[in-house]
């Protein structure tokens, strides 16, 4: 059965980017460190294989912002999957590629899993994230966590709410520079979609 996956890499003090995110600058000032252990991705070992598991994803969900601060990731994230662009608001014009804007969260989640197939959906951006948390459609986070301070910039985890949300640790692998982690969401603590 497929499941839906953040991943994301993030500092230890929980920014994934640095400070000063926008246009022409999406990582923010020093955010790019976060992604060093990319530099490993081709390489035999934990980073080789996370970097593997996250594109044999069927469908991508992402937030807006995310997505056009990627560059909308010129239409095609990898392998020409369906991506999902949460917003709050559709534009007029249309997204490239294999990618459609949906204002509903669960309705997003629908859709991805539909395309994914058997493959697991990969979920990007914190403020995507953050909504599926909110609606109990998480099932999974592979949190690629770098050993460094940014001390400032945008958190994964900023504006989830007061509600508890449980975590099993089921994988820690250790690469170059970064620890991968990967947990499951408990879902009996979480609330369903209201």
């Amino acid at each position: 059965m497929s499941a839906t996956v953040l991943y994301m890499s993030m500092s230890l003090d929980g920014f994934v980017t640095g400070p000063n995110d926008g246009p022409g600058n999406g990582l923010g000032d020093g955010g790019g460190r976060l992604f060093n252990w990319l530099d490993h991705r081709l390489e035999p070992g934990p980073s080789g294989q996370v970097y593997n598991e996250a594109l044999a994803t069927g469908a991508v969900i992402s937030g807006r912002r995310t997505f056009e601060l990627a560059g909308q990731w010129g239409g095609d994230h990898h392998d020409g999957v369906p991506i999902l662009v949460l917003t709050h608001e559709i534009p007029d014009s249309e997204p490239p590629g294999s990618a459609r804007y949906v204002t509903d969260v669960a309705e997003a989640a629908t859709l991805a899993k539909a395309g994914a197939g058997e493959k697991d959906v990969m979920v990007h951006g914190a403020g995507a994230a953050q909504a599926l948390l909110r609606a109990g459609l998480l099932d999974e986070m592979e949190i690629h966590l770098v050993p460094v301070l940014l001390g400032g910039g945008r958190r994964l985890f900023d504006h989830l709410g007061p509600e508890h949300v449980e975590l099993e640790l089921t994988r820690t692998l250790h690469g170059p520079g970064v620890t991968h982690l990967h947990y499951l969401v408990d879902k009996v603590a979480r609330p369903g979609p209201s």
